[in-house]
């Protein structure tokens, strides 16, 4: 999606939620007062956080839509999950003190005074704040917002919790049986829950997620289709905000290609990964294989057979056995499963060695950063 056009959206998305929400929240607390509900009061407290995130995202998003510079040559784009987290944190801490609120309304109990129009007007806001989460939620994973995503999902989660409150008030009119201020603590209760598991997956993105395996598959898929490329490793895409990815991959090619031969081929798997992924190959390394030698696919068969005795090698790749500097070199994937990964490396090392003693070893320990990927 084109940055200007993700942005708007973002922006008039926003709006929307911190108008819906403030009209709520005004509604609630009158009526909170009114009827001396907690719960309700609460509510329209969570309503005004609700709008307090909206107004936020709108902010994080126009920050985050400044062109790279040479400060920050990447971008901003991590600012929204930044805002993201703000958005967290606000959501938690209007939890905790609806749960203080909730408690101490428990220990010293007040006498509530629902009316039938409080109770229509409260089973409105229901609706209303139902259909602003689904909307603004579903916005958020169409423009890949992840401070949109948190907004709707409270919403969601207000809308829930506020039925509750309307079942509670019911139960009074009908029974006269008062559970508000109980009802006002687990709504807290679930508020906080929300809020931390917004923060964790906030930060989880901030320090770095495996990649997605999924995109990972097609990127491999794609790549491999060009001629000449027998096999994609090492693929990593880097993370720098909603709308900026970058990566990197190797690719291995026959050694008889010249230098001008894969300089075209590179550029043109750059073009097509972009066109297709939106991610952004900042650098393509290359692999040789023999394509000559018939020894070097014979020592292969034999290095690659060493590799899968062992339980936790994901794959090798990388092979090239040089016969004029008697040297072989490949890279082995070890999993993260593996309780010492170095210990696998060293075994596997030790093993080559023993069949091929005349040759340098160049083996490199590497790392499949979205495991379970197509090799």
């Amino acid at each position: 999606m084109d940055t200007s056009v993700r942005e708007k959206t973002v922006v008039q998305t926003s709006i929307i939620g911190v108008v819906a929400n403030i009209v709520l929240a005004l509604f609630k607390a009158a009526i909170g007062i009114i009827t001396n509900s907690v719960a309700i009061t609460m509510d329209a407290v969570n309503n005004t956080t609700d709008a307090a995130s909206s107004i936020i995202t709108i902010v994080g998003t126009k920050l985050a839509g400044k062109e790279p510079d040479k400060k920050h040559p990447f971008g901003y784009g991590r600012i929204e999950y930044l805002t993201a987290m703000v958005i967290a944190v606000l959501v938690t801490y209007a939890g905790v003190t609806a749960l203080i609120e909730s408690v101490q309304k428990i220990i010293e109990p007040e006498e509530v005074n629902y009316s039938t129009l409080s109770v229509i007007i409260v089973t409105v806001a229901v609706i209303v704040k139902l259909v602003l989460g689904i909307y603004v939620k579903k916005t958020g994973k169409r423009v890949k917002s992840e401070s949109l995503v948190n907004s709707g999902q409270d919403a969601l989660f207000d809308s829930i919790l506020s039925a509750a409150t309307v079942i509670a008030a019911i139960l009074y009119i009908s029974f006269g049986l008062s559970i508000e201020a109980y009802l006002g603590a687990v709504i807290s209760v679930v508020i906080i829950k929300s809020g931390i598991d917004m923060l964790k997956e906030t930060i989880s993105h901030l320090l770095g997620e495996t990649n997605d395996i999924a995109q990972v598959n097609k990127i491999k898929k794609l790549v491999r289709g060009f001629e000449g490329v027998r096999g994609v490793y090492d693929l990593v895409i880097y993370d720098y905000g909603p709308n900026t990815r970058l990566g990197s991959l190797h690719i291995e090619v026959p050694d008889v290609y010249t230098a001008s031969e894969i300089d075209e081929l590179t550029r043109q798997i750059q073009m097509k990964v972009y066109e297709e992924e939106e991610v952004l190959l900042t650098s393509v390394g290359v692999y040789s294989f023999n394509t000559t030698d018939k020894k070097a696919v014979e020592i292969r068969e034999k290095v690659f057979g060493i590799a899968k005795k062992y339980e936790h090698i994901i794959g090798v790749h990388g092979f090239y056995y040089n016969k004029e500097q008697h040297s072989i070199r490949f890279d082995v994937i070890i999993s993260f499963d593996a309780p010492d990964r170095r210990k696998v490396y060293d075994a596997i090392v030790d093993d080559v060695r023993e069949l091929y003693p005349e040759c340098e070893l160049i083996i490199a320990m590497d790392t499949d950063f979205a495991e379970g990927s197509e090799e």
